[in-house]
Parts: C-alpha cells; structure tokens; sequence
C-alpha cells in the first residue's frame, strides 16, 4: 500500500524509532499473540499453505475441480426453480466478497496483526483505483454486447448470458444461449427443461444449427470468463492470504450454478452428457491460464503496495505509488461487480402470474442472496 511506501529508507527508519509507534507495536502484536487462530484461520492455512502464486493455483484446482466432477452427479433435466436458488445464493457470495473484502482491501488495505497500520492518503491513487473498477467493470460490458452481437441481436434479457428465441413455426422455435458465466434466465431455463428431451428423446432428430452454435459459443465464453476468475485469484492472493481464500469461496460458490446451468445448456445444443462434461473441463483450462498470466503480472510488475520494499511515492504509475500489480485487484473488483448485478439481477427480478408461487420464490431466493453475503461478512468479521 501506498501508506506504507513513506516508511522506507532513512525516513522509515526514523518513523519506526518513534516511541510512540514502537508502543503501539509492541501493544498489537501482544494483543496478536494472546488471541487464539478461529477456525477459518487454521482452515485457510491448510487450504493454501504456500506462497501467494502456490496458493493461487491450489485455488485455480479447487473452483474448476470440484464443480466439474458434481457434473457427473448431475441430471439432464435440471429443475429451474432449484438453479435459480443457486444463483442467488451465488449473488450474496460475490457481492460480499466484493463488498466485505475487495474495496475495503483495495483503498485502505487489509489489518496487519503483529503490527500498527498507518494509511497516508494519496488522492490521486485512489482515482486511479476506482478507474481500475471501472475498466473491470466495462470490459464485462464490452465481453457482454460482442457476445449478443456475435449472435446476431434479436430478443434477449439483460443477464449475462443471453438467449435468443426467434419463431420458426407453431411447434418450434431456434433458442441461442451464450452464457459467459452468470445464470441466464431464458437460455438456463430452457435448457432445465428441454436437456431431457434433447438427450432422451427421438434420436434421429436433428439439432437446430443455430442451437448448435450456441453451444460452441457458450464454450468460447466459459474459456475467455475463466481466464479473468484465474486473474482474480492470483490479484487476490497476492493482496493478502485472507482476500486470497475469501475470493476462492466466493467464486467457487458461483461456480456451482454456473457449471449446471451451462452443462444443460450444452445438452441442450446437442452435446452428449460425457462431451458437455468433457468441453467444460477444457473452458477450465481458462482459470489456470489466467492465473499464470496474474501471477507473472504479479512477479514481473514490480512490488505490490503492501510490500515492504513497496513503489516509493510518485515513481510508479501516473505519478502515484502505485504498479501494474496493483491494478488487478480493482479489475477483479469491476468484474465482480457486474457478474453481480447486471448480470445476475435480472434473472432474480423475473417473476411469472402465480403471485402466491412468486412471493414463495422471492423470500427465496432473497435468503440465499442473505446466507451467501452472510458467509462472506462472517469470515471478513473472524478473519
């Protein structure tokens, strides 16, 4: 952090001999040896017991491992109502994490237990911060419109993935669905309720091959996401182990609904249940090569703001303290942030004629969106 960078050489040396900072020193880290680990303490240490890039990629193999093997367990007919349940609590889990540990890590930093804190403020890194949020944020729009544009437009929501119906006849009808990582409500929900027909129905029936293509863009999608979720776990572990295993819970959670939803998608379009299988393990390479590519960013970019031997004052980017590696944290922070709302939201928004069906629905989907955010503040609060 840029607070920090005022305390090297001869100056910092002079800060520290403060008596008043050495007593505050000495009263933090006391306070730090006397207070037992809590439990999410000792589990992050086994979880993520290396370095930041060892830890970034164990994270990389638990949010692409676990999800794609449940594949397996996993029915051609997916019930609408239960994705939707996951979705949402998926929601509360990436907008915790966003809310409860990215920002705060982002402008103040994160508490140091064994010794005082001092922030100096630099307004124009925090300007530069926040347009880092905006570039992760519109570079999801950008992702967002090429991928409608890519289909050719036509009706679609506002979720992140998108589909696309366009009548062909009184029976059938064309449904494109482009799901870049967040739930869809059209295409997931269609694909919940015709995969079993599609995978168990007449099998001389031919796929559309505008259904065809959905799913082979689906695919490209999923891949160029997951580069960004590899991104995201290098930034994030190398701001601070805490942030680092925050994040992987956030984005494995997210990870659950997203892996159904997309696997119907794709039986949906034609794919057998062991080709859909297969097709997302390899659009899970994506998170490990975003993850090298942060991690070399990471190592190649300079010392982050939280190292001791931090960017000095005004000699990194724009006059600041701050390095290319600091930058991914907002990114990832941007990203989060439009995966959470502009691109889940609507879905929760949806509501059918049944009120009594929809209020049922509502409370919900509203207690899962509470549990996910609740997990997330439990942990930022006991970390």
């Amino acid at each position: 952090m840029a607070s920090l960078s005022f305390l090297q050489g001869g100056r910092g040396r002079v800060f520290a001999d403060c008596p008043i900072v050495r007593e505050l020193n000495a009263a933090k880290h006391a306070h730090h040896e006397a207070a037992p680990s809590s439990l999410t303490e000792r589990a992050f240490a086994v979880l993520f017991p290396g370095s930041p890039a060892v830890n970034a990629l164990l994270a990389t193999l638990y949010i692409s491992g676990p999800p794609n093997f449940l594949l397996a367990l996993c029915p051609t007919d997916i019930d609408p109502a239960a994705l939707s349940t996951m979705v949402a609590f998926a929601v509360g889990g990436l907008l915790g994490d966003t809310l409860f540990h990215l920002l705060p890590e982002i402008f103040v930093g994160e508490d140091e237990g064994e010794q005082a804190r001092f922030v100096l403020v630099e307004p124009n890194r925090n300007l530069i911060l926040g347009l880092g949020i905006l570039v992760g944020f519109m570079t999801f729009v950008a992702m967002d419109k090429g991928l409608r544009i890519a289909t050719g437009g036509g009706a679609h929501d506002h979720s992140h993935g998108h589909a696309h119906a366009h009548a062909c006849d009184e029976d059938a009808a064309i449904s494109t669905g482009i799901s870049t990582r967040e739930g869809d409500t059209a295409s997931r929900k269609r694909a919940g309720k015709d995969g079993k027909a599609v995978a168990g129905g007449d099998k001389t029936k031919e796929i559309n091959p505008s259904v065809k293509l959905g799913g082979y863009l689906n695919l490209i999608a999923d891949f160029t996401h997951n580069i960004t979720d590899g991104l995201a776990m290098s930034a994030s572990f190398y701001a601070s182990p805490t942030i680092g295993a925050t994040t992987t819970v956030a984005v494995f959670f997210h990870e659950i609904p997203h892996e159904v939803g997309d696997f119907a998608l794709l039986v949906q379009s034609g794919f057998s249940k062991r080709a859909a299988m297969g097709s997302q393990f390899v659009t899970a390479l994506g998170a490990l090569l975003g993850t090298l590519i942060g991690i070399a960013v990471q190592e190649l970019g300079g010392p982050s703001g939280g190292a001791e031997d931090a960017m000095p004052r005004n000699a990194g980017l724009w006059g600041t303290s701050l390095t290319w590696g600091d930058m991914l944290l907002p990114f990832t922070a941007g990203t989060f942030l439009y995966v959470g709302t502009v691109a889940v939201i609507p879905e929760l928004l949806e509501t059918g004629p049944n009120q009594a069906e929809e209020l049922r629905k509502t409370m919900k989907q509203f207690a899962a969106v509470a549990l996910g955010a609740g997990i997330m503040l439990w942990i930022s609060w006991h970390d």
